[in-house]
């Protein structure tokens, strides 16, 4: 259950402790919570080398971690071995039930412990978009009463999706389209304003937005009825709004950008006032567990003065 919350959200975790290994018997073929993740992970994302990505781990521990844990069950792997990766077989698909139950339990004690310590000091991930990112990066200049504490180092990871947080993919996300389900805790932050913009001494008419893979982004909507009311050209299809700002800055055609970024580059001039139906909302979120952790809660507070402390430029107000 998703719970909104207006208030500064309490929650933090400073990566990274010891990994929280599941109580076992000393002794041969005994398993802990290492390789139960890396079953997991390999069941999930079909190949050594995507597990490792998705749990930051080489792909030869990956292999190693599944090998010892297959030998454990003492018959026959759990996985096909084939061209296209690895697909659990009839002996992996048995085990699956009992080892998302052993993930379930092991990760809310990963997220408890790391809401019980007393320390302001480690590294914070935060699951972002592109816009959020770059705000949040240009936001850590600041100093005084306000600055991020001089003990955590944030690590901002930019998605389209948003981290799963129950899985700890991250401690905290900021995203304008937070998850419908989940035992989180959401508070509202800021809006991101956008306008059409294009470089001053550039004439163009065509427009520069996203590719057809991403026409439901309400911006790709909004441009694409603009070019459909006025028979509109096109000049660039880009997948993120990094290369479409570079574009739109060299002179290929207009496009819509977030204000905060925009506003303040005196390479660009501003077609239309702040478009408020492809306004973005923020918002910070948390999982429950970890709502009363130091860190975490020291980052979000700091979002929050940062989206406060910006809001007329985010706004897109002179």
């Amino acid at each position: 259950m998703v719970a909104l919350d207006e208030a500064a959200v309490a929650g933090a975790e400073f990566r990274r402790g010891p990994e929280v290994r599941l109580p076992q018997p000393n002794g041969a073929g005994t398993m802990d919570w290492d390789d139960v993740r890396v079953f997991l992970a390999v069941a999930r994302h079909g190949s050594l080398r995507a597990a490792g990505r998705a749990l930051r781990l080489s792909q030869p521990t990956i292999g190693r971690r599944l090998t010892a844990f297959e030998a454990t069950f003492g018959g026959p792997t759990l996985f096909d071995r084939l061209p296209e990766g690895l697909r659990l077989n009839a002996a992996g698909e048995q085990l699956i039930s009992a080892a998302e139950s052993v993930e379930r339990a092991a990760l809310m004690l990963e997220r408890r412990r790391a809401a019980a310590s007393p320390g302001l000091s480690g590294t914070v991930r935060v699951s972002v978009g592109e816009w959020a990112a770059g705000f949040l990066a240009q936001c850590l200049s600041g100093a005084g009463p306000t600055a991020l504490p001089a003990g955590i180092t944030l690590e901002l990871v930019e998605s389209r999706q948003t981290a799963n947080l129950a899985r700890r993919e991250a401690d905290l996300a900021v995203r304008h389209h937070p998850p419908e389900s989940g035992d989180l805790y959401v508070a509202k932050v800021g809006v991101f304003a956008c306008a059409v913009y294009r470089r001053r001494d550039s004439g163009s008419e065509a427009w520069v937005t996203y590719t057809e893979e991403q026409a439901h982004y309400a911006t790709a909507r909004w441009v694409q009825q603009q070019i459909a009311d006025t028979d509109g050209a096109v000049a660039l299809r880009a997948s993120t709004a990094t290369m479409q700002l570079a574009a739109i800055r060299a002179g290929s055609g207009r496009g819509v950008l977030p204000c905060y970024a925009a506003d303040s580059d005196p390479l660009l001039e501003r077609l239309t006032p702040p478009l408020p139906e492809i306004a973005a909302e923020y918002s910070v979120i948390v999982h429950r567990d970890l709502r009363r952790a130091v860190c975490v809660r020291a980052v979000i507070d700091w979002v929050r003065r940062a989206f406060s402390e910006h809001r007329d430029a985010l706004a897109g107000i002179p």
